[in-house]
């Protein structure tokens, strides 16, 4: 079975950033930083080389594939900041209803910039969903 690419390293997350060359996205990121912190109670770990990850917990599918993942996460992306979070979670539709602007994939948020969502929902979304994984992934 194939490895997993995204993996818990000890990359330094502040050198990682300081590569992200849009300096509103460089300082959105560093907020992230503490706002992902302060809800999850986590620090921040590189995962992979672009994914700045929360807490961990191991998962197994059926298929047998098996993995650690992050509990929270995000990417600053090029376009956009890539918010990961289980697909499902309580609350979730009620709690982008009040989000602000983004964008969905099947378990990414996407947003443009920080000032664009409200982050007492960012907040309630980080925690929501982390117990969401907690509970299927004890």
């Amino acid at each position: 079975m194939a490895q997993n690419k995204t993996t818990e390293n000890d990359g330094s997350v502040t050198a990682f950033l300081n590569t992200v060359a849009d300096e509103a996205k460089r300082k959105d990121s560093f907020d992230l930083i503490k706002l992902f912190e302060e809800a999850s109670a986590f620090k921040a770990k590189m995962w992979g080389t672009a994914i700045i990850g929360f807490g961990s917990y191991h998962y197994k599918y059926e298929s047998g594939r098996e993995g650690d993942a992050p509990l929270a996460g995000f990417s600053p992306r090029k376009d956009a900041f890539a918010l990961y979070f289980s697909a499902q979670f309580k609350d979730k539709e009620r709690l982008l209803a009040d989000f602000g602007k983004y964008k969905t994939g099947k378990a990414c948020i996407y947003v443009k910039k920080l000032s664009d969502i409200n982050v007492d929902i960012l907040k309630k979304m980080i925690l929501n969903s982390m117990q969401e994984i907690k509970s299927n992934y004890p």
